[in-house]
């Protein structure tokens, strides 16, 4: 995609990087304090915060082949947001279809809030639960606390 505006520039790197695995080239674009929305309801979906937290994700996905062709970016002062195919090359099932992002940028010009949307959510569950778990339930309470009093 044409370039010219540092914004857009900045998520043509990271797609860049995405598609390259390179998680380095992905933490360049991000704040440290990133928060990056996954819709859904698998074990992978929620607010990953923080950049570890994001690369983690990444790494996750490429596991599976995720792929994505940016189709539009468009900017204005604060925020980008792409239009992109997102598919899967691994795994039982597949996931082939069409994600909006809206990333937003702090004032230093990175990325530190990220907000996903896909057009069929129904298949991305679908697909996340055949091909991950949830921890089980030791780790996965570890960091529970109690709610309510």
């Amino acid at each position: 995609m044409a370039g010219g505006n540092p914004k857009i520039e900045a998520i043509n790197r990271f797609f860049a990087a995405y598609a390259a695995q390179d998680m380095n080239g992905i933490r360049s674009v991000l704040t440290e304090n990133v928060e990056w929305s996954i819709p859904g309801h698998h074990p992978l979906s929620g607010t990953k915060r923080g950049v570890e937290e994001v690369v983690a994700f990444f790494t996750e996905l490429g596991k599976s082949g995720f792929k994505a062709e940016p189709m539009f970016l468009e900017a204005n002062d604060e925020y980008v947001v792409d239009v992109h195919r997102g598919w899967t090359t691994k795994g039982r099932g597949k996931v082939d279809t069409t994600w909006a992002l809206v990333w937003h940028f702090n004032s230093s010009g990175k990325v530190d809030r990220v907000v996903n949307l896909t057009a069929d959510q129904h298949q991305m569950d679908a697909f996340m639960w055949a091909n991950y778990r949830l921890a089980p339930l030791p780790e996965r309470l570890s960091g529970a606390r109690p709610s309510g009093k």
